[in-house]
């Protein structure tokens, strides 16, 4: 097992029914011309991500005559066709390299679904089909990362709407109030990395680790996110019940200065609340150089973390802010990981800005809901061919099911253009100046051509009035 996704090189990475594509196109086809979009969803706009990763990942190792030898024992045994003079071109011809261009806008774009995001086109005419076969591995290359990028950015839109309203720093208070807590959810390590990039374009919090070292691995950036350090149930209940006070104060002996979070839910919240953090160790919490995160993990996630708040406040106390919302000293806040998702984050800080709350008080965690409860249709991400060269003639080709309109495809060569700050997908023959199309040719023939680091990557996903915001916070 050690060498299995060693085996599995890019003729590998594909669905069966692709190996016998290249029969299946008309007599003189020289080249394909195919697209990723994303057709719709729940969301207004999504955010373009993942495409500088998977070309690092796939397409800068050559293909051996090893991996094509493999390849056509596995697909002869499968009862698939094998397209060994194809392969063994791209070996001996082009040094085991691609021969495709991938013509894609800047990552971290975001824009309406319906728009291209990529456009992908074989360079050799002796091999059409390699612009299809490329979909699975591909598609999945993006889809997913783009799709956690999206939600997180969704997510930090309300969160940036709250603290507006209810803290006197939103801009400083955005960066660490959602927290990626789904490495354990995730399908595999490597989905773990990609999506949590996707969360890192939009947050500074995260406790997968995979996707810190995808993040300096694939996009030059030293270190992409920060956590702290927390216990869990098992590092609290190893006290027993009755050692609880004694856990929670070997907590603070253990780490005496700055951010340090506990699980406080293991028998009773709120004697842990009031008795606990709020009685025996008050005056240790109070005295501290640092932050206590106190951590509710059960009960309703909309109210509860709210709950201890205000009761933290009856004992810790609290003050006023400028917008009229209430806020605890700062050595003490609250964290909410249990239940947060696209819905009940949105309810909870609708519930603060009504019990007049600060978001200051607390941050928030997504777990399952962020890196693996989404699929291909949660944005409807789909690559489709929709230009195709015969006889040296390119030529429409479309889907457009009487079933499904919203599964009518593109047609033509295609380009993407900014209409008064809006990115509209158009045929690239109807392009006055041919400068003006923003996808931009990022691979070639196995050759990476744009290489860009993930802080410029993120700033081109920032908020609407985020970036502004910062501007005038550091000059005032």
């Amino acid at each position: 097992m050690t060498d299995l996704f060693a085996r599995l090189n890019p003729i590998l990475r594909v669905d069966s029914y692709k190996a016998s594509h290249a029969k299946q196109y008309p007599a003189g086809t020289t080249r394909v011309s195919s697209y990723i979009e994303s057709r719709g969803g729940d969301y207004e706009q999504t955010v373009f991500f993942g495409l500088q990763a998977f070309i690092k990942q796939y397409l800068l190792t050559p293909i051996t005559k090893t991996n094509v030898g493999f390849a056509q024992r596995l697909f002869t045994k499968h009862g698939m066709p094998f397209e060994y003079d194809g392969w063994m071109r791209i070996v001996e011809k082009h040094n085991g390299f691609l021969p495709l261009r991938i013509d894609a806008l800047p990552e971290g774009t975001v824009m309406a679904p319906g728009n291209v995001q990529l456009q992908v086109v074989n360079t050799d005419p002796q091999l059409p089909w390699l612009t299809s076969y490329t979909e699975t591995p591909l598609l999945r290359g993006i889809w997913y990362p783009s799709t956690v990028a999206t939600i997180s950015r969704a997510m930090k839109g309300h969160i940036f709407e709250g603290l507006k309203l209810t803290s006197d720093d939103p801009v400083g208070q955005l960066p660490f109030k959602l927290h990626d807590f789904g490495g354990r959810g995730a399908a595999a390590s490597e989905a773990a990395a990609l999506g949590g990039m996707g969360h890192l374009l939009n947050f500074l919090g995260t406790d997968t680790v995979e996707a810190l070292v995808a993040a300096e691995e694939f996009y030059n950036c030293e270190m992409a996110g920060f956590s702290i350090p927390a216990s869990e149930h098992s590092t609290m209940t190893s006290w027993t019940r009755a050692g609880e006070v004694d856990a929670y104060e070997n907590l603070l002996e253990q780490f005496p200065t700055g951010l340090v979070a506990c699980v406080s839910d293991s028998y009773d919240i709120r004697n842990a609340v009031s008795n606990i953090w709020g009685g025996k160790l008050k005056d240790k919490v109070m005295a501290r150089d640092g932050t206590v995160v106190v951590r509710p993990d059960s009960g309703n996630p909309t109210t509860m973390p709210l709950d201890v708040i205000e009761a933290l406040m009856e004992k810790f106390g609290y003050t006023v802010n400028s917008k009229g919302f209430r806020v605890l000293p700062p050595q003490v806040r609250v964290i909410q990981g249990d239940g947060m998702n696209t819905k009940t984050i949105p309810q909870l800080i609708a519930n603060a800005y009504e019990r007049k709350i600060s978001l200051d008080n607390f941050a928030m965690g997504m777990g399952g809901g962020l890196l693996q409860k989404v699929d291909r249709d949660t944005l409807k991400y789909a690559m489709k061919a929709s230009a195709i060269e015969i006889d040296g003639e390119w030529r429409d080709v479309y889907k457009d099911p009487i079933t499904d309109q919203g599964k009518r495809s593109k047609k033509g060569r295609l380009a993407v253009v900014n209409f008064d700050g809006t990115l509209r997908t158009v045929r690239r023959e109807d392009l006055i100046d041919p400068r003006c199309n923003q996808l931009r040719t990022v691979y070639e023939n196995g050759k990476l051509l744009i290489d860009e680091d993930f802080d410029t990557i993120r700033a081109r996903a920032a908020l609407p009035g985020e970036r502004e915001a910062q501007v005038e916070a550091q000059a005032a």
